[in-house]
């Protein structure tokens, strides 16, 4: 049984695709990159945006960097509130915390916008602490984050430790923490994808994930 829990944010406690996809449009309309389809810019959710753009857009650091920050001028304002708490997330989360589980964010996110749309939706208090990344782009892999949080907590046991999260990044940050890992396939990671990295659990809904933890 597990008795500490790491969320993923964007993908798995909340749905942020307006306000990401609208944010990368906006950024690489700054570019001088014209992307009118928002579809094709869901892969950005999840992942750290610098690599992003430079896998999609063959941007160098400079332009991946300077697209970022057009990034951030939307998203800061406007972006990181175009996003929906999933349906029986905020249910799931009171249920764990009354059976006494210990809850963390642990997320690419940079902390900052993280925290602050946790308290937009009312969640921040269900949170021991909320972990992301630095806006200078330090402990933007998942790894990283999953690595801090675990150093908060070095005296408990990492068999009743458990990421959640849905996309590989999730998956693989966890395993090389060697700790335990639910994939939701609610979320933006095609069930192919989090197939291939092999978790200890997949959930397909929020019902799952519920059964799962509080069992």
């Amino acid at each position: 049984m597990y008795d500490v829990i790491l969320f993923d944010l964007d993908g798995t406690l909340t749905d942020p695709k307006p306000g990401i996809t609208k944010s990368v449009q906006y950024a690489l309309q700054k570019m001088g990159i014209v992307e009118e389809d928002l579809e094709k810019l869901t892969p950005f959710i999840g992942p750290p945006l610098v690599a992003s753009f430079k896998e999609f857009y063959n941007m160098n650091d400079h332009e991946a960097n300077q697209t970022l920050q057009y990034y951030r001028e939307y998203f800061s304002t406007i972006g990181l509130y175009e996003n929906a708490v999933y349906d029986g997330m905020k249910e799931l989360l009171t249920q764990l915390k009354n059976q006494g589980k210990i809850l963390f964010v642990a997320t690419s996110k940079p902390t900052i916008f993280s925290i602050k749309i946790l308290e937009h939706f009312g969640m921040i208090h269900f949170f021991q602490a909320v972990i992301g990344s630095e806006l200078d782009g330090t402990r933007s892999e998942k790894d990283e984050v999953i690595a801090y949080v675990l150093s908060k907590i070095a005296d408990r046991d990492v068999q009743k430790i458990i990421m959640v999260g849905d996309r590989k990044f999730d998956v693989l940050g966890a395993k090389k923490n060697d700790i335990d890992v639910i994939a939701v396939a609610y979320g933006y990671g095609s069930l192919d994808e989090l197939t291939a990295t092999k978790p200890n659990y997949i959930a397909a809904t929020i019902a799952e994930l519920g059964a799962m933890l509080l069992k």
